[in-house]
């Protein structure tokens, strides 16, 4: 169910928005369509007996020779009307039959109807045309005499909704006349509300596709300063010295902003106040070194004079490398147009022309915007590792239309899975000696992911099936 839903914070809200709408105007409708088919049942039996109540007075007002061809005229498709001398058998105890009785003898003049009898039914399943309360031969001779069918030509339409098909019930009903005839009366009544019309369903639609698209707007307009504020903080990842976000929309999101802007202030201020450190401590540290270097180089022992100027080189260079992976957080080189592709190939040529194994394959030019002198100390830390440690250095770059690869494949033991996350943080060294014949001082991964990411870019290890190490870098177009 959960992969049915959309992933966005748009979408989910929208489509919460939407289902709201959908039941709302469900349930709205089935409420309308009830109420509409209680009003077309009460209208339609209400007018039925006062049709009935007028045809009654007429017919029990007018001379008796005149009555039967009054009858046969007032039949129609909807309304049947017979003059019969006994009346039909009606059972109608329920509460519908006694209200249609009671405003039908409501509606008569008191006394023209003697006894007034009435009874709803439903019609025969499949029926269209309303059953006659009198036979068909009856009928016939009825209107024969009356010359109702001689020479008129005339035939009578049903209604729109009779003629739909529409399922129905039967209204009979029985007025005794003062001179004890009786006027035998069926109907047809519809059981419901005729299908709802267009102009209402049109208007509807229209109330809907409204309000998605506002909805939508509105939606959009909530989710919009989340969008903004996540881009601000991908900014953040990238260059410390970003510009702080704008102070706008609504007091939430401006309160966000605010705190946003805040703790970048506070991550600048930290960054720049270890950088201060480090730069002392180096100052700090390289007078001393200094000093113990130019002492050395004055012992006369060969032997121990080279050893104590080895630690003291170490010494220096695990300073200089922790001096520039701190300055490296900051990033403070703008960015350029740059050839990734020559970029590579500047590096794996100087590393040739220095004896190393290096061998880069063919690739197209590919021109990003970046930090081109930290991207290129990532790639030479990378190369160089992968000569340290794997023998050789092959370097391969692919672009597509979304990111550019390159791939750094070595021909060493490669790294065990558990630890090939751990080499990125700072000082970690597979090899545990301090050694610098055996390792550097465990920071140019490190330095390596930390501009990779800067970039907006990622970085992974994997060993080769056949043999040795592949470092994978993308960097986005």
């Amino acid at each position: 169910m959960r992969r049915l839903l959309p992933r966005t914070l748009f979408g989910q809200m929208l489509l919460v928005l939407l289902a709201g709408l959908v039941v709302s105007y469900a349930l709205g409708m089935a409420i309308y369509a009830s109420d509409r088919a209680q009003a077309v049942r009460a209208i339609s039996g209400y007018a039925t007996a006062g049709r009935i109540a007028t045809l009654a007075q007429l017919i029990g007002e007018a001379p008796p020779e005149w009555r039967a061809r009054i009858a046969t005229a007032a039949s129609d498709a909807s309304l049947s009307v017979a003059l019969v001398t006994a009346p039909p058998s009606l059972s109608g105890g329920d509460s519908e039959s006694r209200t249609i009785r009671s405003y039908l003898a409501g509606q008569l003049p008191q006394g023209l109807a003697r006894r007034v009898l009435a009874a709803v039914k439903a019609a025969p399943a499949g029926s269209t045309v309303v059953p006659s309360p009198v036979s068909s031969a009856q009928m016939r001779t009825m209107m024969t005499g009356s010359g109702m069918m001689r020479g008129s030509g005339m035939t009578m339409a049903p209604p729109a909704w009779l003629r739909g098909g529409e399922s129905l019930r039967s209204l009979t009903a029985s007025v005794q006349l003062a001179d004890g005839q009786w006027l035998a009366f069926t109907a047809a009544l519809p059981t419901g509300a005729p299908p709802t019309p267009w102009p209402l369903l049109a208007a509807t639609i229209s109330m809907a596709v409204i309000v998605v698209l506002v909805s939508a707007w509105a939606v959009s307009r909530v989710v919009a300063p989340l969008r903004a504020l996540a881009g601000a903080a991908e900014r953040l990842g990238r260059d410390l010295r970003a510009p702080p976000l704008a102070l706008a929309g609504t007091r939430e999101m401006r309160q966000a902003a605010q705190s946003f802007n805040r703790m970048q202030e506070r991550i600048q201020r930290l960054l720049e106040n270890r950088t201060r450190m480090l730069a002392a401590l180096s100052h700090d540290l390289r007078t001393p070194l200094t000093l113990l270097r130019l002492r050395t180089e004055g012992l006369t022992e060969t032997g121990d004079r080279e050893r104590m100027l080895a630690t003291i080189g170490e010494l220096d260079a695990m300073i200089g490398d922790s001096l520039a992976f701190a300055r490296d957080q900051a990033l403070s080189e703008e960015e350029r147009r740059t050839d990734i592709a020559a970029l590579l190939a500047s590096i794996a040529g100087d590393m040739e022309d220095a004896g190393l194994p290096v061998d880069m394959a063919p690739a197209d030019p590919v021109v990003l915007a970046c930090q081109p002198t930290a991207l290129r100390r990532a790639f030479t830390n990378l190369i160089d590792n992968a000569i340290k440690y794997g023998g050789a250095a092959r370097v391969s770059l692919r672009a597509t239309a979304a990111e550019v690869r390159i791939d750094i494949d070595d021909d060493g033991p490669g790294i065990p899975e558990a630890e090939q996350q751990r080499v990125f943080e700072p000082f970690f060294r597979l090899e545990p000696s301090r050694s610098r014949e055996t390792g550097g001082t465990g920071l140019g991964l490190a330095i390596a992911r930390q501009i990779i990411e800067a970039h907006g870019g990622e970085i992974a290890l994997a060993n080769r099936p056949e043999s040795g190490l592949r470092v994978s870098v993308s960097l986005p177009r």
